[in-house]
């Protein structure tokens, strides 16, 4: 079976929970026993850095992210550590520990299909979490405190203002990731996540029903379950 594309940070130490508290969009403090959470580390701008899930280890926590950022995230993070003690380990997940019963390709089309985003490391920093349905997926508590990026994330769920989603499609023909999503000739957004003549891209949610493309290639709106 195909290696799966994901690392785990553990982050142990006395301060992993103060910490890791303000930095994550989810409240960690409702974390209970085997139970993992869906998460994103937003940079102060609040576009998304990374997602993560997070699952509760010895004396820290475990995040679960895509390989290929895995080294980066923690040099940042280190450099938000100051006095706090903590440590930081990278170690690597089997598709065990993933869940994954099919190939690793299929699980992440089945992910792309049920709404699920991946953001690796061409998207990092791109999207805001609003645009990426993270609110939808309880990835994000409005009521924990302050975390970086917190104040874009609010002001934008508050103010009722996200234009913009993480929408489904499939394509006449195969696109790929970071491609620019057009109306009427004028560019509208962009793909996400691409897999076969399936696509994730964020758009204006009042475009999904509209005549959409990738250049030439013709894109039909599948609605997800959750939106």
């Amino acid at each position: 079976m195909k290696e799966a594309p994901y690392s785990a940070i553990v982050a142990c130490g006395d301060d992993a929970f103060e910490f890791l508290q303000g930095q994550l969009t989810a409240d960690i403090a409702t974390l209970a026993g085997d139970e993992q959470m869906k998460t994103a580390w937003c940079n102060p701008k609040g576009r998304v850095i990374c997602l993560m899930t997070v699952a509760a280890a010895d004396n820290g926590y475990t995040l679960t992210l895509p390989t290929e950022l895995a080294d980066e995230v923690v040099r940042r993070l280190t450099m938000f550590r100051f006095r706090a003690k903590l440590e930081f380990e990278i170690h690597e997940v089997t598709v065990d520990q993933l869940g994954i019963e099919t190939t690793v390709d299929d699980w992440l089309r089945n992910r792309l299909r049920s709404g699920i985003a991946e953001i690796w490391r061409d998207q990092s920093e791109k999207f805001t979490p609003h645009m990426l349905n993270l609110d939808l997926l309880g990835a994000i508590n409005f009521d924990k405190g302050c975390y970086t990026g917190q104040e874009v994330v609010a002001r934008t769920h508050y103010r009722g203002a996200t234009k913009r989603r993480c929408l489904r499609f499939e394509s006449a023909e195969p696109v790929a990731p970071g491609d620019k999503v057009s109306h009427d000739g004028r560019s509208v957004g962009e793909v996400v996540n691409a897999i076969g003549n399936d696509l994730l891209a964020v758009v204006p949610v009042d475009k999904a029903e509209e005549a959409l493309s990738v250049g030439p290639v013709a894109l039909t709106h599948v609605p997800l379950d959750y939106l």
